[in-house]
């Protein structure tokens, strides 16, 4: 029996249309010559109008290269998207100039990046950064901007805005600083928001509240969210479907609830039985053994066997195809070959 993590579970959006579209999408990075890194190996997924999804997966496993790919952020060299198809709203992104890209990026998409301290700029006021942001995709006054960032700064929790507006960032705690990066990158209205670890190294209460903030972000601006995560009890808490990415691939995929009541595979079945369980006294908690492969050196066959107390001799000859479990789920493992 899967241990559910949250007391809510979001339904699925009725909404079915596609915003974001992601077609087998490669991402490999080449450190050397002979040295090949399969960050991102052949992934497809979609977001709908008005839904969040969350990408789940441990460190390694190719969740923050897949939202650097949509953003068109990958250092080139080493990093490089091969192949595949990126489309927001019917346009093709990776068909854009790097000036056009300038344009979506923070008008279109806006992300909110795992560590507020490095993400924002130490010798600027927080002012003149939501400003920046403002001016550089609407045609707006200086002191409309400043006007603008103001009442996000509201928006977002700040009750002193205007005294805000004239700190820097070492002046703010880490859930202040997240409060502003929300505000940044929900300064022009996008359509997407890509939020990479939005709680990592905040204290549970912070944490609680930003996932709070971003849902009513979400609903202000009629947003979709693309929520990278590790930590499971987040997805339970906010998101719609959820995309499990192990070795570069996804391996399942479905709406949160069916996940938390019937997951498919292995790894997912791991990440589950991870989280602590308020109702149970146990005195250690269950752990996946071994650790994810890196990517320049994935066997033969199925990337998790190694992991796995259910692989079987195909498992390590043949690599499992993402296949149509029932409706609205969809897992990458032989044990469902007849499913």
């Amino acid at each position: 029996m899967i241990k559910q993590a949250s007391k809510f579970i979001p339904s699925i959006t009725d909404n079915t249309e596609k915003l974001l579209e992601v077609k087998e999408l490669k991402t490999y990075f080449f450190p050397s010559k002979d040295k090949e890194v399969k960050a991102v190996d052949n992934i497809s997924f979609s977001i709908n109008k008005g839904e969040t999804v969350a990408l789940v997966g441990e460190s390694g496993s190719g969740k923050s290269v897949t939202s650097l790919s949509i953003m068109q952020l990958i250092p080139t060299p080493p990093g490089k998207i091969l192949s595949g198809s990126i489309k927001l709203d019917g346009r093709e992104l990776l068909s854009l100039s790097n000036k056009e890209m300038n344009k979506v990026r923070g008008k279109d998409i806006g992300m909110i990046f795992q560590e507020p301290t490095t993400s924002l700029d130490p010798v600027f006021t927080i002012g003149s950064q939501i400003t920046e942001s403002i001016r550089k995709h609407k045609k707006v006054s200086k002191k409309e901007a400043y006007e603008n960032g103001v009442q996000l700064l509201k928006m977002v929790g700040f009750a002193r805005a205007e005294e805000i507006m004239k700190e820097y960032p070492h002046q703010l705690s880490g859930g202040m600083r997240q409060r502003v990066m929300i505000a940044i990158a929900m300064s022009c209205e996008p359509k997407l928001l890509i939020a990479d670890e939005p709680t990592t190294a905040l204290d549970v209460t912070i944490q609680a509240q930003i996932l709070d903030l971003l849902q009513e972000m979400k609903e202000h601006f009629n947003s979709s969210i693309l929520l990278i995560t590790h930590d499971m009890g987040v997805v339970a808490e906010v998101a719609n479907r959820v995309l499990v990415m192990y070795g570069g691939q996804i391996v399942e995929e479905a709406t949160v609830q069916e996940v938390f009541e019937n997951p498919k595979h292995p790894y997912t079945v791991g990440l589950l039985n991870s989280i602590p369980d308020l109702d149970e006294d146990v005195e250690r908690l269950e752990a996946i053994p071994g650790s994810v492969t890196p990517a320049d050196q994935f066997p033969k066959g199925c990337r998790f066997a190694s992991r796995c107390k259910f692989a079987m001799d195909i498992c390590r000859q043949k690599t499992p195809e993402l296949r149509q479990i029932k409706e609205n789920h969809q897992a990458r493992c032989f044990l469902h070959e007849g499913a």
